[in-house]
């Protein structure tokens, strides 16, 4: 019977040659750190930077340590590039490349390849046998790995040559990856920023506004622009998951200012149930945390046979206000604030419409929300466009570590 080939279902052309399988001690050199006496102040706050298991990854450290703290204790150098893989604890079997010249303790397993080895190929290796590793010597997620482990670990292994163009382009994928995060970070800071910034206090000013407006904004309590609607009522479980109307979900008004159209449950029509309309904003009333309770969300869809949800009521403008400014006014910062003072419970929190509608508001001239309205708008398009970049990236990261390893 002819041998099965030892190699991947997909390759860089031009490579035909079997995979080797051996040990990773066989291909690398490997040592453990040490942690100085926690005691001793002269060891910290130095020009090294220490690794700890769960910084791995990271492009700085919480702690540093001097030269005296490194010469008088069991901590060890490594370098930038070095693999490095996490041996104890919640993150035993995570595996990193090294972002910095450092040191590390004992819980960090420093891994340098012999030559001919890839550092890069070697750590996505290592990746994909985390879960084996983990499922093998930490029953229960519970425990810590061990150097000697490590080093038994069995790796398909292909020539120098394969090596280095797989690692490149899984180091090009990791860091088109981190671009991505970076950059949907960014934007998430400064929606977060703008949410603090654009949105007028008691006084009618808010701290940031566009070129061209400098009246102040109208003050006026919720209630005396708007009413509201109970969701969902008189219903039996029986009642859900069938029928040709459609309701908006708990976690679709929890999870977003501007509800997802596409996150709603069937139902059966019923007449006697409140429909939402176009621009209607709704609130969760009850919550773990005072934090998280009056979460808010406003509807932008015009589909009839709409209803809301029977833990949510339903909030209708009776003026005329751009919906998208309502959605992030109703989740500025300071808005916020009013919310969770008006939390009342102890192992659960409650809010009432009625407390709700005597929350202070402020309301720009039209031209101004809808200014504000669109900047948020475009600002949550982006982070979701990022968001769809990075699920897609990530899923080619798995697809390639699948199909172009044994």
């Amino acid at each position: 019977m002819k041998d099965e080939k030892k190699a991947p279902k997909l390759r860089f052309k031009g490579f035909t040659d079997d995979w080797e399988q051996c040990k990773l001690g066989d291909v690398t050199s490997s040592y453990s750190g040490g942690t100085p006496t926690a005691s001793t102040s002269n060891y910290y706050g130095g020009a090294i930077p220490f690794i700890r298991s769960g910084e791995i990854s990271k492009d700085s450290t919480e702690l540093t340590i001097t030269e005296e703290g490194l010469n008088n204790s069991a901590a060890k150098l490594v370098k930038r590039g070095d693999i490095l893989y996490a041996l104890y604890g919640a993150t035993s079997g995570e595996v990193s490349i090294s972002r910095l010249d450092g040191a590390i303790n004992q819980a960090i397993l420093a891994i340098k390849p012999c030559i001919g080895y890839d550092s890069y190929l070697l750590m996505s290796l290592l990746k994909n046998e985390k879960k084996k590793i983990r499922e093998k010597f930490l029953q229960g997620g519970q425990g810590n790995l061990s150097a000697r482990i490590v080093k038994n670990i069995k790796l398909d292994i292909p020539s120098i040559n394969e090596q280095t163009k797989i690692g490149c382009l899984l180091l090009q994928l990791d860091r088109t990856i981190t671009l991505h995060e970076e950059k949907k970070r960014q934007l998430e800071r400064l929606k977060s920023a703008l949410l603090q910034k654009m949105f007028a206090d008691e006084n009618g000013y808010p701290a940031v506004r566009f070129r061209g407006f400098d009246e102040a904004w109208k003050q006026c309590k919720l209630g005396d622009v708007g009413q509201t609607y109970t969701g969902l009522s008189g219903k039996s479980k029986e009642d859900f998951g069938h029928g040709k109307a459609r309701f908006v979900t708990y976690m679709n008004i929890y999870s977003n200012p501007v509800s997802d159209l596409n996150m709603v449950e069937p139902i059966e029509i019923d007449e006697r149930q409140n429909e939402v309309q176009y621009g209607d904003a709704f609130f969760t009333t009850s919550s773990e945390t005072p934090e998280e309770v009056g979460m808010a969300s406003v509807w932008t869809g015009d589909e009839k046979h709409t209803y809301l949800n029977s833990f949510c009521f339903g909030y209708r403008p009776i003026s005329k206000i751009n919906p998208y400014y309502l959605a992030y006014m109703l989740n500025s910062q300071s808005l916020r604030r009013k919310i969770v003072i008006l939390a009342q419970g102890i192992s659960r929190y409650n809010i009432s419409k009625k407390s709700v509608m005597e929350i202070p508001a402020s309301l720009p001239s039209a031209e101004e929300q809808n200014r504000i309205g669109l900047i948020f708008k475009d600002l949550d398009q982006s982070i979701t466009l990022y968001e769809h970049k990075l699920e897609l990236l990530k899923r080619l990261k798995s697809s390639l570590l699948q199909n172009m390893f044994i």
